[in-house]
């Protein structure tokens, strides 16, 4: 094979790794209108906390590429009783403060009111409605995520894995930032998707 085919072949194959969507590889979350909710205390369950090894982190993809990023600080609980969730005291608040990504720039972009504006929007928030569980370890959640002043009804896959101890709760799914009107549309060459790819890795501790 000439060089010059072979070059070719080589360059097609980066442009197009660079061209995936990793939006394509997860399952896109269910987006409705924000649900009325009434917080009902847990009588007889167990508070369990967030602890500090959880992870809240992002994908977003442009034309070109995508950045990986996350937030730092946020902090979180729920109650369960018998290994199930009770009440509806569940939630989980960020400091959009805290923001990251894989480039110190775009770190300040994404904070910028191009983005997230997080002078405007200090936190983000997410307020269980409903959890159905699916089989041992498999759950559906449902909960308002208010984003960037916006509250949307957001249901997703999650898996837990549950101790007396503590619980772990997965999930990696793909939402539309246009639908919390993050609408900044990137550079005309290189413009930005639309989906956004959010995975959790989160781990909480009995407070008993």
């Amino acid at each position: 094979m000439k060089l010059s085919k072979l070059i070719m072949l080589s360059l097609s194959a980066v442009i197009l790794v660079a061209c995936e969507n990793p939006a394509d590889k997860t399952d896109a979350a269910k987006v409705g209108d924000a649900v009325e909710k009434t917080t009902t205390t847990a009588a007889g369950g167990v508070k369990y906390v967030f602890t500090p090894e959880s992870e809240i982190n992002f994908v977003g993809s442009k034309v070109t590429g995508s950045h990986k990023g996350g937030f730092k600080e946020f902090e979180g609980h729920f109650f369960a009783k018998d290994g199930e969730p009770i009440g509806t005291d569940h939630t989980i608040t960020i400091d959009m403060n805290s923001t990251w990504a894989d480039d110190e720039k775009l770190t300040g972009h994404l904070k910028s009111p191009d983005f997230f504006d997080v002078e405007k929007f200090p936190q983000a928030k997410f307020e269980v409605t409903e959890v159905k569980k699916e089989s041992d370890t498999k759950v559906m959640i449902s909960g308002n995520f208010t984003l960037h002043g916006v509250t949307k009804n957001i249901t997703f896959p999650a898996t837990v894995d549950s101790s007396p101890q503590s619980v772990e709760i997965e999930a990696k799914f793909d939402v539309n930032r246009k639908d919390f009107k993050i609408v900044y549309p990137g550079k005309p060459d290189d413009l930005i998707r639309d989906e956004v790819v959010i995975e959790l890795k989160l781990v909480a501790k009995s407070e008993v």
